[in-house]
């Protein structure tokens, strides 16, 4: 497990499903708390990961993900229940933020020199909803600047595989028209990558990486769609 540099100073991760001490149908490396997954095993995995990434273990904030649009700024771990949202940022040195994710994209933000990070789950709803760029409309707040900004898009659901009932593709494209996609087989599908690409360029963002690995088709991640019950792998950003 390695960590790759997002941009100068800022760091970040992305897991996959092996390395862990979960066992099947969660093998190995879980990550999921709102699994079937035994938590203590959830846990050690989150320990092991964070301590393989030179992490501290506590000084790792995780989301309660709801597919909503909200994002909160954070300093330090949650105390106590962790409120519903899908994005976080913060200015804190070595607070990693993670995204889990099965199927659904993370979306890692940087600016190097604000020193501002930021990690959103986005999966349908809240891509409609606009979470990544509610994320980035919070971070320049703190004086992140987009078009200095980079943003890594996680491995998720390709449009060549994410299949959804026509009405649900023609909804989803009247708000984002860069979701419409067609399955390999011909048939109604999301590309939920592209909509958020788009959405992060309109809003003044030019370096814009993609991590091309779809969920469904690697067997090296967890999908849900692929595999349900299944566990899940995060995106981690951190200021080093």
């Amino acid at each position: 497990m390695e960590s790759h540099e997002l941009a100068p100073g800022i760091r970040y991760a992305v897991t996959d499903r092996h390395g862990g001490v979960s066992p099947q149908p969660f093998g190995s490396r879980n990550l999921g708390g709102a699994t079937a997954d035994d938590y203590p095993n959830v846990l050690e995995n989150r320990r092991l990961t964070a301590r393989q990434l030179g992490l501290a273990p506590e000084r790792v904030v995780w989301m309660r993900q709801v597919h909503s649009p909200d994002v909160q700024r954070v300093e330090r771990p949650w105390h106590g229940d962790t409120p519903p949202l899908d994005g976080v940022w913060t200015t804190e040195p070595g607070l990693a933020l993670a995204s889990l994710g099965a199927d659904c994209a993370a979306v890692l933000l940087a600016d190097p020199v604000a020193r501002v990070v930021g990690a959103a789950h986005s999966g349908r709803a809240g891509t409609l909803t606009g979470v990544a760029v509610n994320l980035l409309t919070a971070m320049a707040g703190a004086g992140a600047e987009p078009a200095r900004m980079t943003a890594l898009i996680g491995p998720a659901a390709c449009g060549r595989c994410y299949e959804v009932p026509a009405a649900m593709r023609e909804e989803a494209a009247a708000v984002l028209p860069e979701t419409f996609a067609t399955t390999r087989q011909g048939t109604p599908a999301l590309d939920l990558p592209a909509g958020i690409a788009a959405q992060l360029t309109r809003a003044g963002l030019t370096d814009i990486r993609r991590d091309p690995r779809c969920t469904i088709e690697d067997p090296d991640l967890f999908s849900h769609r692929r595999a349900n019950p299944t566990g899940r792998f995060a995106a981690y950003v951190w200021l080093a």
